[in-house]
Order: structure tokens, then C-alpha cells, then sequence
């Protein structure tokens, strides 16, 4: 995972990012993403929207594309500066998302969204340093066998088993993205209130 965002979340009403540090009486202790890194509660009326759980809706219904790898795709095209912020033209912010995404849904996916990942890819990749893929370990540790062991015993010897964790969990559908903004309510809208769903988790 190029970036680590299971902490990170943005808060309904809180400009910025924030790491999670527990559970409070009234709310959320947290702590700003910034060179200042001061703590403050965010009260439970306030919505928290855990950046590892959003996704960039595409134009196959059934996909959508979790944020963690659409940093790592921005990381790989344009290193750890994004060529546009959430002041750039419209023009530059959709043919960033389409440079990043060529598939993402125009309808569904809105001026605004494209502005937050691109804000929140600048203020992770300044606070948060990219982790690279690890390298999988050669399996040496069993290549040799003891002299006294017979060379069949050695054959038997079986590599270490790596656990992967499953990438199929269930993600946001994207609609988390503009969960923080009072945009009007429409059709597909990723910003508009939806009844949960199990299968799919989708903007309220």
C-alpha cells in the first residue's frame, strides 16, 4: 500500500485531514494533518469519512476505483506533486481525473470530488511519506539442509506460505467522496443521501 489511509479521514464542518486517535465521550479525538499536528474533538454530529473507504465511481457500475490506488496511480504519473490543486481550471482538473482514471464517470463524479483528491492527495504525500511495494523475501532460510539430514528429507522441505490480504472487501461506491459538501440532491449523485446498503457502501 503506497500510502497508509486507515487513520486518515475527512470530517463534515473541519477543513483539512485528520488522523483518528480514539474514541471520545462526545465524538472523535483527532488530530490535524499538518505541520502543527494539534488535537482537537470532533463531535458526533460531525461525519467522519475514513479515506480508505472511498472510491471513484466508474462507468462499469459493478467498479469503482478505492482512493489508495488512485494515489498510487498520481504517485506513479506525477510523483509526489499533483499537477493541479482545487484551484485549477476545470479544464486541468478533468483531464487530470481522466489521466489518472480514463474510465471514471463523468455523471456521477462531479468537479468537486476531482477537487478533494486532488487536495487530499497533496496534503497526504506532504505528511505521510510514500511506503513502496515490499520486495518478496527470497526463501533461502530452507535451501540448505543440515549435513547429517539425507538429501530426501531436504526435497520434502516445502517454501514458507505468504498470507496476502484479500483486495476484495467491499468499498464505498464513491459517494463518500462528496459526503462533506451540502451539494443539491440528483440522480447517481455521490453526494446525495442513499439508504445503505451491505453489498455497497454508499454516501448518506
Amino acid at each position: 500500500m503506497p500510502y497508509e489511509l486507515q487513520e486518515l479521514a475527512a470530517i463534515s464542518g473541519m477543513p483539512g485531514l485528520y488522523r483518528l486517535v480514539r474514541a471520545a465521550r462526545h465524538g472523535v479525538l483527532v488530530e490535524s494533518l499538518d505541520e502543527k499536528a494539534s488535537r482537537t474533538l470532533a463531535p458526533a454530529r460531525n461525519k467522519v469519512s475514513l479515506l480508505s473507504e472511498i472510491s471513484i465511481y466508474t462507468q462499469d457500475p459493478e467498479q469503482t476505483v478505492p482512493l489508495t490506488d488512485v494515489f498510487e496511480r498520481i504517485y506513479q504519473k506525477h510523483g509526489a506533486a499533483a499537477p493541479v490543486t482545487g484551484k485549477s481550471s476545470e479544464g486541468d482538473l478533468t483531464d487530470f481525473m481522466t489521466g489518472i482514471i480514463p474510465d471514471y464517470d463523468r455523471e456521477r463524479v462531479y468537479l468537486s470530488d476531482i477537487k478533494k483528491v486532488a487536495n487530499w492527495f497533496g496534503i497526504v504525500s506532504k505528511h505521510r511519506p510514500y511506503q513502496a511495494a515490499a520486495a518478496p523475501e527470497a526463501a533461502a532460510a530452507g535451501d540448505e539442509a543440515p549435513a547429517e539430514a539425507p538429501a530426501a528429507a531436504k526435497a520434502k522441505r516445502k517454501p514458507a506460505k505468504t498470507d496476502v490480504p484479500s483486495a476484495d472487501e467491499p468499498l464505498s461506491t464513491g459517494g463518500v467522496i462528496g459526503a462533506a459538501d451540502a451539494a443539491p440532491t440528483a440522480p447517481g449523485n455521490p453526494e446525495a443521501a442513499a439508504p445503505a446498503k451491505k453489498s455497497r457502501k454508499k454516501a448518506e
